[in-house]
């Protein structure tokens, strides 16, 4: 696995999650120096938590792309762009998670989707239809990836190939996620827009809100 980004909040908790799980990962950053120390730091921890020898390195945001099959990308909407820009020959032919917020600094809170419709929609387009984009993990709080706890949060899964969403799906089960399908990229906008809503709902509640599908086995 890939972790364009990997060493913000939401990246490193993910690379946490799947090492544990016991994926390979490669940490990705515009800075490599800065990856490696990520990585380092994840295999220290897991040494000290128990949890054995983690599969984790670190490297450039491209090489990091290069290195994988399936590549999450865990960037700030402002850098959005020109990482994919960034890594667009690297992920042909490969799954591409984006799981990158459209939020406008500093009003947060308030839901303010792009013109391109979705951050989602928007990786669909700058990577092309060689790369099968899916959205996800919008919801899920980055102080639930980086804790040790059980994530109590459902996650919408979009994107056009459904194959690809299940890979995705597949992967999510592995960390104890449930993830469903819930359509075509254009969706995006729905997950993405309720970030917002959950940020409010967090500030207004001191928690981690996340969101839950009823009616489902």
């Amino acid at each position: 696995m890939g972790i364009v980004g990997g060493t913000g909040d939401l990246g490193a908790g993910l690379a946490r999650r799947l090492s544990r799980a016991g994926f390979g990962v490669v940490i990705g950053s515009r800075h490599e120096a800065q990856a490696q120390a990520a990585a380092d730091a994840l295999k220290v921890l897991g040494t000290e938590s128990q949890w054995g020898a983690l599969k984790v390195s670190g490297a450039s945001n491209q090489d990091a792309a290069t290195a994988a099959d399936i590549v999450f990308v865990t960037v700030p909407f402002s850098a959005h762009a020109a990482t994919l820009e960034g890594i667009a020959d690297a992920v042909v032919g490969k799954v591409v998670v984006d799981v990158t917020v459209p939020l406008v600094p500093p009003k947060v809170a308030r839901v303010q989707l792009p013109e391109g419709g979705s951050a989602g929609q928007i990786a669909q387009a700058v990577l092309g239809d060689s790369v099968q984009v899916v959205s996800a993990l919008q919801n899920v709080a980055a102080a639930h990836l980086n804790g040790d706890g059980p994530i109590d949060c459902d996650v919408l899964v979009t994107g056009n190939s459904r194959e690809a969403r299940q890979t995705v799906i597949d992967i999510l089960s592995v960390i104890d996620v449930r993830g469903f399908h819930a359509g075509m990229i254009n969706n995006a906008a729905a997950a993405e827009a309720l970030t917002s809503i959950l940020i409010n709902i967090n500030k207004q509640y001191k928690t981690h809100a996340g969101i839950r599908l009823t009616g489902i086995d």
